[in-house]
């Protein structure tokens, strides 16, 4: 009998999507099959310390704001430590052998190519985007202007360091009042799940929206609020990427807030969009081409702005790992398009490892000397 493939499902860590990722991580736990993988679960707390061994996953959740109904996770490792705690945990920390690591990891040092680059200096495969695919399309303003590169059309934009804000305040503040006016919608250039995230109607509500985003990021950006429907599209694949079927979020609020996402329950997703067909290849082809522009691998969510008054299609974001959790956009696209929970997550890891494999193969022919 093979020996099952060793994979280290890591969630929690620092950013304020903390309580998210233990969502999806349980749903990866739930739903990964245990006839071809073995789990090694690794929890970060908010302060960095890695757990290891044992239960991380509940031990995180006893303090999780988001309630989470628990099984007992058995990694089905023998040798598998009761819990402890590590400053870093790879590679030598983790016990045996890992084949391959599943970052459930939402938002800062998770999501932006800080673990991505320690995987990378570690030779340890990981599912998902690169360091850089990473990083840009965790950072709003860099990731915007990329999109814009390539002809994406999106939302008027401004951004500000929390330095230039106090620097320059009635400057800035003329130039949002007057280049995207009201409503507008402010947010942490580095971060998602909509945590930071405001809506302001007027003056005194952008100063408080900016001092919140503030908490967040020393970087944020001033959107306009378009009157639109939210699009979503799931992208899965390497060098030659698919995209899902398109889903809309119509939120249970003025706008899909973390609330909205992932308390309230009245939010609901519609799967497929209720779009024409031509809009929805459109959609489909801008999410295939972002993807691309930030060189994405693995996976990622594309986010769309449907404008009611128009019917132009805006991007408004990519996000290269996306939730997992019960109500998630990425896995319940691919559901809808014909691949389900388990065989998502097979699929993820299988690239994972496929790329990895790549890279070890270029690497080794730019050893050999040239023959040229």
């Amino acid at each position: 009998m093979a020996r099952k493939i060793r994979v280290a499902v890591i969630f929690g860590g620092q950013s304020g999507e903390h309580d998210v990722s233990l969502r999806s991580a349980r749903a990866i736990l739930r739903h990964i099959d245990r006839e071809r993988f073995e789990i090694v679960p690794v929890g970060i707390t908010r302060e960095g310390r890695w757990l290891i061994g044992g239960d991380p996953l509940r031990e995180l959740a006893t303090a999780s704001r988001l309630p989470l109904e628990l099984e007992p996770v058995s990694s089905g490792a023998g040798s598998a430590p009761a819990t402890g705690e590590s400053a870093l945990a790879l590679p030598g920390s983790l016990p045996g052998e890992i084949d391959v690591v599943f970052p459930v990891l939402h938002g800062p040092y998770g999501e932006d190519g800080t673990i991505q680059g320690l995987l990378e200096l570690a030779g340890i495969p990981y599912v998902g985007c690169g360091v850089l695919a990473s990083a840009v399309a965790m950072d709003k303003p860099t990731a915007k202007r990329l999109f814009a590169s390539v002809g994406l059309e999106q939302a008027r934009w401004i951004a500000f360091t929390w330095h230039e804000w106090q620097c320059q305040h009635q400057t800035l503040l003329a130039r949002i009042e007057r280049e995207l006016g009201y409503p507008c919608f402010v947010k942490p250039a580095n971060l998602g799940s909509s945590v930071g995230v405001s809506k302001a109607r007027r003056r005194e509500e952008l100063l408080a929206a900016i001092e919140l985003a503030s908490r967040y990021d020393r970087r944020i950006v001033v959107e306009e609020a378009i009157d639109a429907r939210e699009l979503e599209v799931s992208v899965l694949g390497n060098e030659e990427p698919v995209a899902s079927i398109v889903g809309e979020i119509v939120p249970s609020r003025e706008f899909y807030d973390y609330e909205a996402k992932y308390i309230d329950p009245h939010s609901q997703l519609l799967i497929p969009a209720p779009i024409s067909e031509e809009q929805a290849a459109t959609v489909r082809r801008m999410a295939l081409e972002a993807f691309r522009v930030i060189d994405g691998a693995g996976m990622a969510r594309v986010d769309f702005f449907l404008e009611r008054s128009t019917g132009r299609i805006l991007i408004n974001e990519v996000n290269t790992i996306p939730g997992f959790t019960a109500i998630s956009m990425y896995p319940k696209l691919w559901e809808a398009s014909g691949l389900c929970f388990r065989d998502l997550i097979t699929r993820l890891i299988e690239l994972a490892l496929e790329r990895h494999q790549a890279q070890q193969r270029r690497r080794a022919q730019a050893t050999q000397p040239f023959s040229g």
